[in-house]
């Protein structure tokens, strides 16, 4: 067996968006590191990021109706929407700089205009999407929201869902600016540029170990998974585990504290998808309903475009499904290889505590495609079964961790978990995911190298001129800056 000792200054565990995003931004704020990615697949962007593995929603609290629910006196507090938009807008600005640079390509092959609209068909439903729509309208970043429950209007905005459908309460909200994001192809894009400015992209390679040594630095242990024989190990100064459903299992590996604590649920999930060319080209929107009871958020139902190499699709979905690998092309002893002694509780309390997602995945599995049908028909009621073929959607893991009162929950969101001395990161959880991929980013140079912020700064600014500051409450830099990126990224 082959042995080799390389040494360099930052290792990105994963080629997927989080990895892509972090490597980008280390390569212009410091040129002269040593970055190299290691991902376990053949291509970098084909696992959680790659197109068909997620919905290719650009998160900003648009439509998804699950980031406002209703309280129990009725009334919508608009405070996580509001940050999922400004981290969304986070995103959008970096992506403009770098194109705006040349650093990244053309940028309609991530990122294309798709309004995004939030539907919903009983009248319990339609108050609530009233009230939204009246606690969003007071805020800038939802100015544009529109809100109606006639028929015809509702046929102009999304013909699809009108055609053939029955008498009763049904109503909309509908956002211009939406978009549709590939990021498999942003990924694609961003380690392009990694790799043009001096980062080795290395595929194929698996990461079997992380140890820490005495002077703080980290040995990687990989295998090249088409040559067993080859065996590497990378001395790192710092280390970020962004391998999607992946990371836990080497967080813990690495043995740091602060994973402690910390477990992973998988949800698997499908698709319907629907190629042919004259439907798709009716339907240009998101459409969001409201999500079945005890499903997770990431499987709120909706009917989308989708952009892929310049074609339109539509989608529909996701079925929810439960599959113990953490990864789509992982294995099935993922999930009790990942249980510890000082997990385990948290882990039962989590799942005692949440019996109805249980109750829902088992009940989605057993659906057959006539009853996924079903599901269409209420956002399409004329869908023709014979045009949607079922895809595998990616796999997810909820984040499920110690709480002092409940001994265990269920979090649905992400965890950034940053060991003390700052050395390692990595990422657990799901949506809203690879949209805020660049505030998470921002937060870990926080909290990684913090003796780098002053320096950082100027440059961070270039590239995202509302660092620091909320967009919401400042109409005048929010009309600049997003009419801006708008322009750049070419949507609006």
């Amino acid at each position: 067996m082959t042995q080799t000792m390389e040494t360099t200054d930052v290792v990105l565990v994963g080629g997927g968006i989080m990895s892509a995003t972090l490597g980008a931004m280390l390569t212009e704020l410091e040129p002269g590191w040593d970055i190299t990615l290691l991902e376990r697949l053949d291509h970098v962007g084909k696992e959680s990021s790659s197109v068909w593995n997620n919905a290719g929603t650009g998160h900003s609290a648009l439509c998804e109706l699950n980031y406002a629910p209703r309280a129990a006196d009725g009334t919508v507090d608009p405070t996580k929407a509001l940050k999922i938009n400004e981290q969304f807008q986070v995103s959008r600005q970096f992506w403009a700089g770098m194109v705006t640079e040349g650093k990244l390509g053309d940028p309609s092959a991530f990122i294309n205009p798709v309004p995004h609209i939030s539907m919903v068909f009983n009248q319990d439903h339609v108050e609530y999407l009233r009230a939204r729509q009246q606690a969003f309208s007071q805020h800038k970043l939802f100015e544009r929201l529109e809100y109606s429950e006639d028929r015809d209007q509702l046929a102009q905005w999304a013909p699809l869902t009108q055609e053939g459908r029955s008498e009763g309460p049904v109503a909309a909200s509908f956002a211009p600016e939406g978009t549709d994001v590939d990021f498999g192809e942003l990924t694609r894009q961003l380690t392009r540029h990694m790799e043009a400015n001096g980062a080795q992209i290395r595929t194929g390679i698996q990461v079997k170990g992380l140890d820490q040594q005495p002077d703080g630095t980290w040995i990687v242990r990989t295998e090249n998974r088409l040559n067993t024989e080859d065996s590497r190990e990378i001395r790192a100064k710092f280390v970020f585990v962004g391998a999607g459903g992946g990371a836990l299992p080497l967080l813990q590996k690495s043995g740091i504290p602060e994973i402690k604590g910390f477990g992973g649920f998988p949800v698997s999930g499908l698709w319907l998808r629907n190629g042919n060319p004259e439907t798709a080209e009716r339907h240009n929107a998101k459409v969001y309903g409201q999500a079945a009871v005890g499903a997770p958020p990431m499987s709120v139902p909706h009917l989308d475009t989708r952009w892929e190499d310049g074609r339109r699709s539509l989608l529909f979905g996701p079925y929810g499904g439960f599959k113990p690998n953490f990864l789509k092309q992982g294995s099935l002893l993922d999930l009790p290889k990942s249980v510890r002694a000082h997990n385990v509780y948290p882990m039962a309390r989590a799942g005692l505590a949440n019996l109805d997602l249980v109750k829902y995945l088992i009940s989605e599995l057993a659906k057959n495609k006539n009853q996924r049908m079903d599901a269409l028909r209420e956002f399409y009621p004329e869908a023709d079964a014979d045009e949607w073929e079922l895809v595998h959607a990616g796999q997810r893991v909820q984040v499920m961790r110690k709480d002092k009162k409940k001994g265990g929950v269920l979090q649905f969101g992400t965890e950034l978990i940053t060991a003390g001395d700052g050395s390692i990161a990595g990422l657990l959880g799901a949506s809203p995911g690879a949209s805020t991929a660049v505030p998470i980013m921002l937060d870990l140079l926080e909290r990684c190298f913090p003796r780098h912020a002053s320096r950082w700064q100027s440059r961070l600014t270039e590239l995202i001129p509302s660092l620091g500051q909320r967009l919401d409450d400042n109409p005048a830099l929010a009309d600049e800056v997003m009419g801006r990126t708008g322009k750049v990224l070419g949507i609006g």
